[in-house]
């Protein structure tokens, strides 16, 4: 069974960076602690929300586990665990999808993204990387950031 490893979770980390204090992310969603915009049990984090680092490590780890297992049931195909860290690091950035919202698993027209298409037909497709590299917000002021971030997460995933 696939695991982020320790340098998927590093690469998460540095891209994310602890807040203790709920802050608005680029897209304007409350956020805290490692990049989450929810908690344990579902509820959204809300604006004036705080949390001490102990407290956002073990968040950290409840939400990446339910990140790793809906990877898990999207990825059909045999990964190694740099993949698998490399694809949950965009998940958990981008986020799964929904009928509202485009994700790297489902897309707003509710097909699985092209990513993951490649990945479940051949996870050693040189497209892959082109595949990250076009979750990027162009134009964004954050764009210079998630550039880097793709480029990290393409090289795990070829590592």
């Amino acid at each position: 069974m696939n695991k982020v490893t320790e340098e998927g979770i590093k690469l998460i980390h540095e891209f994310e960076q602890f807040r203790e204090h709920a802050y608005l992310c680029p897209a304007g969603v409350p956020t805290i602690g490692w990049g989450n915009t929810f908690y344990a049990d579902g509820s959204p984090v809300k604006m004036g929300d705080k949390i001490t680092l102990a407290q956002g490590n073990r968040l950290f780890e409840i939400i990446l586990k339910q990140f790793e297992n809906m990877a898990r049931k999207a990825i059909t195909s045999a990964v190694n665990d740099n993949q698998f860290s490399a694809f949950v690091s965009a998940l958990y950035n981008i986020g799964h999808g929904s009928s509202k919202k485009s994700g790297i698993i489902v897309l707003k027209n509710g097909q699985p993204s092209t990513l993951l298409k490649l990945i479940n037909t051949n996870p050693n497709d040189p497209k892959i990387a082109d595949e990250f590299r076009k979750w990027i917000n162009k134009g964004s002021t954050f764009e210079n950031g998630l550039r880097r971030r793709r480029e990290t997460e393409v090289k795990l995933y070829y590592k």
